[in-house]
């Protein structure tokens, strides 16, 4: 017995002695016991405790109270441990496979034997009644921890949260009657599920379908979820799943007619050029629920890989939510379905918990099902994990883990119903973990025996759970035998209905799905007209100064008067204007004209170079003031927020922010663009080709400081070269600005034009501060962006003609006029993807035919744009006139590590350029 409860239960004998009617009734009954009001303190004596053990003429067998309340804190520990450690038993797996041995839940382990569960104890910390006895206590804890759902929740923090958790399944036992409907319900959709599946087997035999045989108990769960989200006040949820079972949860849940699915079995034409497979497109519909309330549906389109859809998805609920105003994130939710091999096996998922406590990113709580086949392809849960659970990696959020067996209808709505009122509460994720099996390989052509012999031998015996969930309800008079057989006919009538459509089509039609913003916005090839960009002088001026306007009594960091006072003289007209100015003016232009922007990355507010200073620091208070909203009155948000350290998820939920939200400047910055790699799959699977693959167009902006400066391999290249052998059909744009009024017209071009597409973009980093490297205010209102930008110094008739882009024009154009060689033409070249003939026909037109032409480039030539160059500039010629490249040696790493070789490098580039 611990000191704290014995000192507690001694001051309530004290309390007893001095007055029995001063402490609760049960404990007062419980010291009668011991024979009256117990000894009467007596003037200068010193009543001996009750719970030192008594000398041994004074013992009685149980009425000891030393031997009682050992008893009370055995069964106070028992509660404890039951309530931290009873998941561990719960029998959640379907297979049945014997459960672990766990010395701290035998009753040894608390000191208890048999003839002690009988006796009688004053209370206990659980919410039901009548559990007086140590074995009714016990009885209570298996029930409710160590059945069909196992509760993990004694690794949150918060008191609060845990006694709301336990005092929820306790008081039920973790049960709840349903009612006669609710349990018809489940049945119609596991008859629903189990018939679609049966049907896709006999009609298209060995096709790839990655069926839910096994766990169709996921389609009853998502039912039970949806309706329950609506009655929340949920008008939209975002769904995110792999290929496993998708075509199930497309027809039963999403409403995708089962004709266009078998259609698409069919192979017939589509409407698009490549597309994607059948078991990776997305959907979107609208779900009317039994009170008929009205919830919208959207379920994410996602690749083979598997948990980057997470990210994306939260991204979406988040663009809903600010679009409707939701600011307490009450109005859509994110239904996120994993793989139990993927969830704890790739990266992405933790990248993607980290985001749900943070305030850029929160969207109220994501509801996570992790269907668990207990096998990955071929791999085992042994072989997959070191930890005891593949949802042990949520346990870095303040949330339960419902652990629930698949193959208990019943006991996974009740799971339903406590996560989503635990969402509801708190506002934070929950994680079903769904045990059930794959009763096929990997796909239908896959022989699972092969590795798993036993445990498949054992799935192909069992019962499907329709049938055994039928058996239940027909034993307890649940249904009838009638209701059941009118049920189960009818799905099997109608996909055969529908297959007959389905083979009368000749090509596939998709539904378009129109959502708001999206109405005037257009992919495909660029267009040929020019935006207007500009803005008047009068009124960028005035923008400046709001800018460096310092609010009354803000005591600003000293050396950031130098920027203010830079700002004011721009905005006077007595400077040109920086980078920094340039690019806050594309913001602040936007957002005072309605547009909202929305940045995030590693030190975005501040700027990884120190440039930006969108957020300044009181030196005093610390409190903040975001210049950029405070410009013009009732303007757009302007919303610039500093990111983990995470390149994934960050960019995904970026980009997943980009595809709901087409008004809104989405930017993402890499805090190197060296850096951006590290999501690589983000930008291959979706950014570069959603919208050949799934018609889904994205305005992202993705900022990545680029530029060889001496600062090593990791800190000088965005591999641009990556993203230009990604370009095709004017899928992305990809610019490298060179001036301050250039980002400037970029940015708000990304915005006026109607034609959206991602914007990659090479940012500067010495060039924040180059003193060359500014724009007059006349560049910002005279004109708009240019592709390319001629040469004004050089003579009418150069010896010859330098392309390039970037940092190195200034490195060029230096070393040009130093040495006097006017005869030397530079042309800048901003827009390198989509990059047409007739530009490069315009630029070669700088010049008279046979000036020889060349690539200037920093990076190695196995790296960098000089091959993307020379096959576009072979196209636009026909080969007919040749273009050189001019770039450092093939190398396997980006950058040397020492700045003198940098320095060398650079030098003997220049010289071999200029000739």
């Amino acid at each position: 017995m611990d000191s704290e409860n014995l000192a507690y239960m001694e001051s309530v004998y004290e309390d007893f002695v001095r007055d029995p009617g001063s402490v609760p009734a049960r404990w007062r009954e419980y010291f009668e016991t011991l024979g009256g009001n117990g000894a009467v303190r007596r003037p200068g004596f010193r009543t001996r405790s009750i719970f030192n053990p008594p000398a041994a003429s004074a013992r009685g067998e149980h009425t000891d109270a030393y031997s009682v309340a050992a008893l009370q804190e055995k069964v106070d520990r028992l509660i404890r441990v039951y309530r931290a450690r009873g998941h561990r038993l719960a029998q959640v797996d379907p297979l049945g496979r014997s459960l672990p041995s766990i010395p701290e839940l035998e009753l040894e382990y608390f000191g208890l034997r048999d003839d002690d569960l009988d006796r009688k104890i004053v209370s206990t910390t659980i919410a039901a009644p009548g559990l007086d006895t140590p074995r009714k206590v016990l009885e209570h804890l298996q029930e409710t921890y160590c059945r069909s759902i196992g509760v993990q929740f004694m690794h949150i923090d918060d008191l609060n949260v845990t006694s709301w958790i336990g005092r929820r399944v306790e008081s039920t036992r973790n049960h709840t009657e349903l009612t006669r409907d609710e349990k018809i319900r489940i049945f119609r959709r596991l008859n629903d599920a189990v018939t679609f599946e049966k049907f896709l087997q006999t009609k298209y035999i060995g096709s790839k379908s990655f069926s839910l045989e096994g766990g169709e108990s996921l389609i009853p769960l998502l039912d039970l979820a949806i309706e329950k989200l609506a009655e929340q006040g949920v008008k939209e949820i975002v769904l995110a799943m792999a290929h496993r079972g998708r075509l199930n949860v497309l027809a039963n849940i999403m409403g995708k007619t089962p004709r266009q699915i078998f259609a698409e079995f069919e192979d017939y034409e589509t409407e698009v050029e490549h597309g994607d497979v059948k078991y990776h497109l997305g959907y979107s519909n609208d779900w009317t629920t039994q009170t008929g309330k009205q919830i919208h549906l959207s379920l994410c389109f996602n690749p083979s890989h598997l948990e980057f859809i997470n990210p994306i998805a939260l991204g979406r609920v988040r663009a809903k939510q600010d679009r409707a105003g939701d600011f307490d994130k009450r109005l859509g939710a994110a239904l996120i379905i994993h793989g139990d091999a993927a969830f704890i096996g790739e990266g992405v998922a933790q990248e993607t918990f980290n985001l749900s406590g943070l305030g850029p990113y929160h969207t109220g709580g994501a509801i996570h099902v992790v269907l668990n086949n207990q096998i990955g392809f071929t791999t085992l849960p042994q072989e997959a994990r070191s930890s005891t659970y593949a949802t042990d990696i949520a346990k870095m959020l303040q949330i339960p883990i419902l652990h629930v067996n698949g193959e208990d209808p019943e006991a996974v709505a009740q799971t339903v119903r406590t996560a989503l009122d635990f969402r509801e509460k708190f506002q934070r994720d929950v994680v079903i973990d769904m045990y059930c099996y794959r009763l096929r390989g990997h796909n239908e052509g896959d022989e699972p025996a092969f590795t798993q012999p036993l445990m498949y031998k054992e799935i192909r015996q069992r019962e499907e759970v329709r049938d055994r969930y039928l058996h239940r309800l027909l034993e307890t008079g649940g249904i009838s035998e009638r209701e059941a057989e009118e049920i189960m006919a009818h799905p099997k009538a109608f996909f055969d209905e529908e297959l007959l459509a389905a083979r009368r089509q000749s090509r596939i039609l998709r539904k378009d799905d129109v959502e708001a913003g999206w109405s005037k916005i257009t992919g495909g090839h660029e267009p040929r007209e020019e935006t207007d960009t500009t803005v008047p002088r009068e009124t960028l001026q005035s923008y400046l100064r709001a800018l460096a306007k310092v609010p009354a009594g803000f005591n600003l960091h000293p050396k950031l008067e130098r920027f203010v006072a830079g700002r004011n003289s721009m905005g006077d007209g007595e400077a040109p204007l920086d980078w920094a100015a340039g690019e806050a003016l594309a913001y602040v232009s936007l957002a005072a004209e309605g547009t909202r922007i929305r940045m995030t990355g590693q030190d975005a507010e501040r700027g990884t170079f120190t440039h930006r200073h969108s957020v300044w620091h009181d030196t005093e208070n610390g409190s903040v003031y975001r210049p950029f909203n405070h410009v013009v009155e009732d303007q757009a948000q302007v919303d610039i927020c500093n990111s983990p350290l995470s390149e994934i998820a960050v960019l995904g939920f970026e980009y997943g922010y980009s595809l709901d939200s087409p008004d809104v400047l989405t930017l993402w910055e890499a805090q190197f663009g060296d850096f951006w790699n590290v999501a690589q799959v983000i930008v291959d699977q979706f950014l570069v080709s959603a919208e050949e693959k799934w018609n889904r167009l994205s305005g992202l902006v993705m900022l990545l400081p680029h530029g060889m400066e001496g600062q090593g391999p990791e800190h000088s290249s965005a591999r641009i070269e990556r993203f230009l052998n990604l370009s095709a059909d004017d899928n992305i744009q990809v610019v490298v600005p060179s001036t301050p009024a250039q980002f400037f017209h970029m940015i708000r071009r990304q915005m006026k034009r109607n034609w959206l597409k991602p914007l990659v973009v090479m940012t500067p980093k010495s060039l924040l501060r180059h003193p060359e490297c500014v724009s007059p205010l006349e560049d910002f209102t005279d004109r708009g962006f240019r592709k390319f930008i001629p040469d004004d110094w050089a003579d009418e008739k150069p010896s010859r003609l330098l392309l390039c882009s970037g940092k190195v024009y200034y490195d060029l154009d230096a070393a040009r006029r130093e040495r006097n060689r006017k005869d030397v033409a530079i042309v800048r070249i901003e827009q390198l993807y989509p990059l047409k003939d007739e530009t490069l026909q315009e630029i070669a037109g700088c010049c008279p035919d046979g000036t020889p032409v060349y690539w200037v480039q920093e990076e190695h030539e196995n790296m960098g744009p000089c091959v993307h160059m020379r096959w576009h500039w072979d196209k636009a010629f026909n080969g007919e006139r040749r273009l050189e490249w001019i770039a450092r040696s093939i190398a396997a790493s980006p950058a040397t590590g020492s700045p003198r070789r940098h320095k060398k490098e650079q030098a003997e580039l220049i010289d071999r350029a200029l000739g």
